[in-house]
C-alpha cells in the first residue's frame, strides 16, 4: 500500500470549526463555565488554547503559565506571547517553591548521585533513550549530567534509579495539573487537556498530571496535524518553529530521545502506518529508514500501549455500582 507525508493532510480551517462546536456542546454537558488551559509556549498547549479561545470567545477561558526552575529560559516568554495572541486572561505561578516542599530536586538528585557520585550543584541533567538507528542496542534509559564547567558524563541508569528520577520529576506535572483544578473550581470551569494523538496513544503523559482533564481537544490528532492547527489558529511563529521538547529536565531535551523513537514527523508515520496496516517495507523508504529500524519502531509502538494501558484506566471497582453507570450512560459519558 503506498503511503506519504500527505496521508496526514487535513483542512486546518475545517477541523479548528469542528472542534469548536465539539467543545461548545461538551462544556453544556459537563455544565461548566468555560476551561482552563496550562499554557507552556509549546505548540500543543498553544493550539489548545487558540481552540478554546476560538470555540467559547477568550473571555470564558483562563490560561496558566506554571514555570519552575528547571524550565527553558524562552518558556515564559512564549507562553505569554501565546496569551496575547488569543486575548486570553492568565495567571503566572512559579511552583519552584511547591516542588521543593516535596523534596521533587532532592529525591531526582539523589537518585542520579548513586549512579554519578560527582553531580552536585550547579550540575544540570536529562535522562535519554537509544536512537532507532542505534543497532544491536536495548531500549535503556541513560543519564546525562553536565558539570559547571561543562563537562558531559552519560551513564546507563539502573532500574531504582530510573524509576525514583522519573517518579521525582512527576511532582511537576501533578503540581501544575493541581493549581490547575484549584482555578477551574474557583472559576466552574473545566480543565482542557493537551495531549496530541501520539503522546495520547503511546502513554506519554503522567497520570493524575498532564493526563488529568475535563475534555481533550486533539487527543485525536496527530502532532503534525497539530501543527497543521497552528497554522489556521495563527499560533505564533516562534512557538511553531520551537523543536517538540519535554522542558522538564535542566538540560535541553527533545521528545524524540527521551521517549519516542524517532522525531515526531516520521514517528507520526510510523503510528499511521501501525494503525492502517501498512507494512514496513513499504514505509522505510518514505522516512528513510530500513525496514529492520521501522519493525522496531512498530515493536515499541506495540510494546508501550501494552505497558502503558493503565494510565488510560479510571479506578478499578471490586464490582459496578449500577445506579452510578446508568447515569454516566445516559449522559454520554
Amino acid at each position: 500500500m503506498a503511503i506519504s507525508p500527505d496521508v496526514l493532510t487535513i483542512d486546518g480551517d475545517q477541523e479548528c470549526e469542528r472542534i469548536a462546536g465539539i467543545l461548545r456542546s461538551q462544556m453544556r454537558r459537563l455544565n461548566r463555565r468555560g476551561l482552563v488551559i496550562a499554557v507552556s509556549g509549546g505548540i500543543d498547549s498553544s493550539v489548545v488554547a487558540g481552540l478554546c479561545a476560538g470555540a467559547l470567545g477568550p473571555q470564558r477561558c483562563y490560561a496558566l503559565l506554571l514555570p519552575e526552575c528547571d524550565s527553558s529560559q524562552q518558556t515564559l516568554e512564549l507562553s505569554r506571547s501565546v496569551v496575547e495572541c488569543f486575548e486570553i486572561p492568565y495567571g503566572v505561578e512559579d511552583i519552584t517553591p511547591m516542588l521543593e516542599g516535596v523534596r521533587c530536586y532532592q529525591r531526582r538528585d539523589e537518585a542520579i548521585r548513586r549512579v554519578v557520585p560527582e553531580f552536585g550543584p550547579g550540575w544540570r541533567s536529562k535522562i535519554v533513550l537509544p536512537s532507532v538507528g542505534d543497532k544491536g542496542t536495548y531500549n535503556l534509559f541513560s543519564v546525562v549530567v553536565q558539570s559547571p564547567e561543562g563537562t558531559t558524563i552519560k551513564r546507563r541508569l539502573p532500574l531504582d534509579e530510573y524509576l525514583q528520577i522519573v517518579a521525582a520529576t512527576n511532582f511537576k506535572q501533578r503540581t501544575r495539573k493541581m493549581l490547575e483544578y484549584y482555578h477551574a473550581d474557583r472559576l466552574n470551569y473545566a480543565v482542557a487537556g493537551t495531549s496530541n494523538r501520539l503522546e495520547y496513544d503511546q502513554g506519554f503523559f503522567v497520570k493524575n498530571g498532564d493526563g488529568a482533564a475535563d475534555v481533550k481537544p486533539i487527543a485525536h490528532l496527530y502532532k503534525t496535524q497539530v501543527y497543521m492547527l497552528a497554522q489556521s489558529l495563527g499560533v505564533p511563529e516562534a512557538v511553531r518553529r520551537r523543536p517538540p521538547t519535554t522542558d522538564t529536565y535542566s538540560l535541553q531535551q527533545g521528545q524524540d530521545e527521551f521517549y519516542f523513537s524517532l522525531p515526531y514527523r516520521e514517528m507520526d508515520l510510523c503510528l499511521y502506518a501501525k494503525n492502517n496496516g501498512i507494512s514496513a517495507r513499504d514505509l522505510a523508504p518514505v522516512i528513510g529508514l530500513s525496514r529492520e529500524q521501522v519493525d522496531r519502531v512498530f515493536a515499541d509502538i506495540e510494546h508501550k500501549r501494552r505497558t502503558t494501558w493503565a494510565l488510560h484506566c479510571p479506578p478499578l471497582l471490586v464490582d459496578h455500582v449500577a445506579e452510578i453507570e446508568g447515569s454516566a450512560a445516559a449522559l454520554g459519558a
